[in-house]
């Protein structure tokens, strides 16, 4: 895949697999079946993950920036179990537990302040070194095995025999891996936005051949089902050491470690709060890189909303009391025993559910809330007067551009229809142009617009938080949109949403003020262009009805 992601034994197999055993008799009988359903299951997931890659287009910022919270999120108690001395004994009145977690946490946070460059990549490796150090010194760790271990060991294939192939144990180890397939797709489009790669159809179908692959490679070798880690996805974020090749040498290392038993003995006698302080910042990172892909969402489409808020919801919910489980059929408790799997299939589902089934038909559900719904037949029926109060709000002031778009009817589909009103812009007269350009407001000025324009202006600045600025930060930027205004006599206009921070917009006024007017010009348009089309996006439902101030037009 060219990307920087390890690979990793899922939590979600362990349930499944408990049930395959003990329906085989347990005992080594039951471990042969569980290593026969786990090999054909790697083999199925290699097969069917070209398949699984075409699905992509169901996975947008909405639903991959959800699944990527989830994980971060969910991962969270595990990492606060280990802080309090792990699930075989959990001591959360235990003072000296806090203090190795919190203390291990500090080290890496003052790390990441005070260091720089190869330090601050290895932050985490010396929070768990100090940490286990410390509690080493006060009898808290213990390395009694790894005296007793070789200097050499080989995993044999097969070590507890030829495995044993049961039909309802390998149908119930391909849905787990199907389950994972969801994890690792998320996994996947958050490295992707680490390392500000672009991730498609063959990235996916990739990683889910590399988890087939070795998920199979580990039934022989007496392992389980493997998935790309979010710990690891955490671990990159925070180090910011993005290179694949790290990973390559990184593997070297472990095949080495692999075969030095007393390597793995001292791995174990790290004490589980270390850990756990560790692993608090690798996995809320992750659910950071969720936070992140979701910035890109747009929310005043409160359909993005519900999909977020019930994903989420669910597998908080499930995480929080994880033996809700119980309640539900054998068959549904492997969805229901993990929050991860729980909350990425609802995402996915409630996607689907809103944006790609019944396109044309049922209720609007984007734009502004209690706004009517008018389709494109209708504005292929509309007066002048009736379309320029519809669609007016697209643009600052003036409203000849909108009737000069009305001109170009009938519209064959919103596309013609987004089209005209980008062909009126730019056609227009330079002076009616200029005079558009003058009816935007400021950025980040302490009043935008009355009205509809208002409310969208407000929204479209909002997108930086340029609404709510701290003193400095609006000084700042109130004397880069004078000066501008000052030298090309119209008032800064950059289409915020696209940009996304105050830096960016900073760094692009500053970047424009360099422009000659008549260049200045052309880039303000398309400026003006890009906010047009954003709002023409607010306006639209789906890609019939246009969802619009109905009410605010006709009914007043």
């Amino acid at each position: 895949m060219r990307l920087p992601l390890l690979q990793g034994v899922t939590f979600t197999a362990v349930s499944p697999m408990i049930a395959i055993g003990l329906a085989a008799g347990g005992g080594t009988d039951g471990l042969l079946v569980i290593y026969g359903a786990v090999i054909v299951a790697g083999l199925a997931t290699f097969l069917i993950a070209p398949f699984f890659g075409r699905l992509i287009r169901f996975f947008p910022p909405v639903v991959t920036g959800s699944v990527i919270l989830i994980i971060g999120l969910a991962l969270l108690p595990v990492a606060a179990l280990d802080a309090v001395g792990g699930g075989s004994d959990p001591q959360p009145g235990n003072a000296r537990y806090l203090a190795y977690a919190l203390g291990t946490l500090a080290v890496i946070v003052a790390i990441q302040r005070l260091f720089r460059g190869f330090m601050a990549t290895v932050a985490v490796l010396i929070g768990l070194v100090l940490g286990t150090f410390v509690a080493w010194l006060l009898g808290d760790a213990h390395f009694d095995s790894v005296g007793e271990s070789a200097w050499f060991g080989v995993t044999t294939p097969f070590h507890f025999g030829w495995p044993q192939f049961s039909f309802a144990a390998i149908v119930s180890m391909i849905v787990v891996m199907l389950i994972t397939a969801v994890e690792t797709t998320g996994d996947v489009f958050a490295t992707g936005e680490i390392v500000d790669k672009r991730v498609g159809r063959e990235d996916v179908t990739r990683a889910l051949r590399a988890d087939g692959l070795a998920t199979t490679i580990g039934g022989v070798l007496n392992s389980f089902p493997y998935t790309c880690f979010a710990e690891n996805v955490g671990l990159v974020r925070l180090t910011q050491v993005k290179s694949r090749w790290v990973v390559v040498a990184a593997g070297g290392f472990m095949i080495v470690l692999g075969l030095l038993p007393k390597a793995g003995a001292v791995v174990a006698g790290i004490p589980h709060p270390v850990l756990g302080g560790a692993a608090l910042a690798m996995f809320a990172t992750v659910a950071v890189v969720g936070i992140q892909t979701l910035s890109r969402v747009d929310f005043h489409d409160h359909r993005n909303v519900v999909i977020v808020g019930t994903s989420v919801g669910l597998a908080m919910f499930v995480t929080a009391q994880p033996d809700v489980a119980t309640a539900v059929p054998g068959w549904a408790q492997i969805i229901f025993g993990s929050g991860i799997t729980l909350g990425s299939i609802t995402a996915i589902v409630l996607n689907v559910a809103f944006h790609h089934v019944g396109r044309g038909r049922g209720p609007a559900v984007a734009g502004a809330p209690g706004a009517g719904t008018v389709r494109l037949e209708e504005v292929n029926r509309m007066s002048r007067d009736e379309f320029v109060a519809t669609f007016g709000r697209l643009f600052q002031g003036r409203s000849d551009i909108v009737g000069r778009a009305y001109d170009r009817r009938p519209f064959a589909d919103t596309t013609n229809l987004r089209a005209a009103f980008q062909e009126a812009l730019f056609s227009a007269p330079p002076a009616e142009q200029r005079e558009l350009m003058t009816a935007y407001p400021d950025l980040g000025a302490d009043t935008v617009a009355d009205g509809d324009e208002g409310e969208d202006s407000a929204r479209d600045q909002a997108a930086a938080g340029l609404h709510r600025l701290a003193d400095e930060d609006h000084a700042e930027l109130m004397d880069l949109t004078a000066a501008y205004r000052e030298r090309f006599g119209f008032p800064l206009i950059v289409c915020v949403r696209d940009s996304g921070t105050r830096e960016r917009v900073l760094a692009e006024g500053r970047q424009r003020l360099a422009n000659s007017p008549a260049q200045e010009h052309a880039a303000a348009l398309i400026e003006i262009a890009k906010v047009a089309n954003h709002r023409f996006s607010d306006l639209v439902a789906t890609a019939n009805p246009i969802a619009t101030a109905r009410t605010r037009a006709f009914g007043r």
